[in-house]
């Protein structure tokens, strides 16, 4: 984080933090050098004030446009569960817990007719959710971060909740409170941690994510102050995800083993487990450990002022694969819809984006469907060749067409200085479709379909959706029900007529 952003800031925290203004160390820890001594922001009762949030917020306390983005959301993530469930390591984890002699009953495990204990559960429909790279993303805003770069928040917290709603009777208006206490919760601290986090490695959908999980399943649960500051203490000890594993089955676990941990911790903590109550803001706490320096003042009585969902807002994905690349998939698609571009006719294509999305967007040459998600080289080549890119154009046997590679090499993708300048509070990506005939086509986006500047309304949601149950091969009565149920949810008394239509 830059000195002038962070000093800024903290500013505006005032008395409730106890260090005046924020010493350079704090920086230079930022940039990757371990604190000095006195140097750390010192937030008292940080995790505390979380705490007390948690048990005090209620469903009256949830505005009404809050509510609506967070059903989008909800039903968003209930069509990716279904359509991941056929993904490869959904089938190698099932085998998994199969091999552990587990019962066959508990939760559901959504798109299958199997069932596992809650933790598992919830590890097997986050790593549904997430593994097509489909699902909901939290939006950065600050200058010094990269713009979407933060959470999957949904991934984390709907899937433990929909798993302890199978226990017995559950109001959805319960469950509603849950699901977006977690979501801010999560939003909130990742949003507050210093950027090298994400920078140097940590993918914080798993680090930051089981924040989001056990501060859910602990107000679902009821649980007291305490409880809920051990729960914290005890997940944070769980929190993981390096971004090396981008491209491989690893980065769906890592939303997965977030959403069990909130399940796991809350366990443990209703029986008397113990763990540090000031987990996030202690000297040898996650922040310092994790992030080396954080920004109190965009957590600390922040907490639904505003609420994430309503600012900066959180993107829902028309297109299965990194979100850093929606802005230039947006842009071609829309270039060869109005422009009528035929792959036939392309020379080359040049695409720039600031400096930071090719260090995430790492693979130039994708051999399968993962890589392919972070292959900007893969996104704009399948537009160009296919005029489509969905569930069905991302996988393997897609990717090493003979004229998919024909074209991933004629897309050169790198830094490009108009985006660089644009600042990283957006994606801004610039594209130069160079035709055989001389011709050069040229767009620019900022943000893509989806965004909170370019948002989906319910019905689109509901059309990704259905998309999602017909590649699932749902039926389509229940796909219709669960439409239906999401929109007016807060009406629904037991949240098990839902996840009963999500079983096989």
């Amino acid at each position: 984080m830059k000195r002038r952003d962070f000093l800024k800031s903290s500013a505006t925290v005032g008395a409730a933090i106890t260090t005046v203004g924020v010493p350079t160390g704090a920086f230079a820890a930022s940039e990757g050098t371990p604190c000095a001594s006195g140097s750390f922001p010192q937030t008292p009762k940080l995790t505390k004030y979380i705490v007390e949030f948690l048990r005090n917020t209620q469903f009256k306390d949830l505005p009404a446009d809050v509510i609506e983005l967070g059903k989008k959301s909800i039903l968003d993530g209930l069509g990716l569960a279904l359509a991941g469930a056929r993904a490869e390591n959904g089938k190698i984890f099932r085998k998994y817990a199969a091999s552990l002699g587990l019962p066959d009953r508990g939760s559901t495990v959504m798109g299958t007719k199997s069932k596992l204990t809650p933790r598992f559960a919830a590890f097997a429909n986050a790593l549904a959710i997430h593994v097509e790279d489909f699902d909901d993303t939290q939006l950065a805003v600050a200058k010094d971060r990269v713009y979407g770069l933060l959470t999957h928040p949904t991934a984390p917290v709907l899937p433990p909740l929909l798993a302890l709603s199978e226990g017995g009777a559950t109001r959805a208006r319960d469950f509603l409170v849950a699901y977006h206490l977690g979501v801010e919760v999560e939003c909130k601290i990742a949003e507050a941690i210093s950027p090298r986090h994400y920078q140097d490695g940590f993918h914080s959908t798993g680090t930051v994510g089981v924040y989001g999980s056990t501060s859910a399943c602990a107000k679902l649960r009821n649980f007291t102050d305490e409880q809920m500051a051990r729960s914290f203490g005890i997940a944070a000890s769980q929190g993981a995800g390096l971004r090396e594993n981008f491209g491989t089955m690893m980065k769906s676990f890592h939303a997965a083993h977030a959403a069990e941990v909130g399940i796991f911790s809350t366990d443990l903590a209703a029986m008397g487990w113990t763990g540090a109550p000031q987990i996030l803001e202690a000297d040898r706490g996650f922040f310092r450990a994790f992030g080396g320096a954080y920004d109190p003042a965009a957590i600390f009585h922040k907490l639904g002022k505003p609420w994430t969902f309503a600012d900066p807002g959180v993107s829902i994905k028309p297109y299965p694969c990194g979100s850093l690349t929606h802005p230039g998939m947006t842009e071609m698609e829309r270039l060869i819809r109005t422009e009528k571009i035929k792959a036939a006719d392309v020379d080359f294509v040049e695409v720039g984006t600031n400096k930071n999305i090719p260090n995430a967007l790492i693979h130039h040459h994708p051999k399968d469907n993962l890589q392919a998600k972070f292959s900007m080289e893969f996104c704009m080549a399948i537009l160009l060749v296919d005029g489509k890119a969905g569930l069905r154009e991302f996988t393997d046997a897609v990717v090493n067409r003979p004229d998919v590679q024909a074209m991933i090499d004629r897309i050169r993708f790198g830094t490009d200085p108009v985006a660089e300048a644009a600042g990283y509070d957006k994606m801004t990506t610039i594209i130069k479709i160079h035709l055989k005939d001389g011709r050069v086509i040229s767009g620019r986006a900022d943000f893509g379909k989806g965004s909170p500047s370019n948002p989906m309304s319910y019905d689109e949601v509901a059309e990704k959706f259905q998309g999602c149950a017909e590649y699932a091969e749902w039926p389509t009565d229940r796909t219709r029900k669960i439409v239906e149920i999401v929109k007016n949810l807060e009406s629904l008394d037991d949240m098990r007529t839902l996840t009963q239509l999500c079983a096989g």
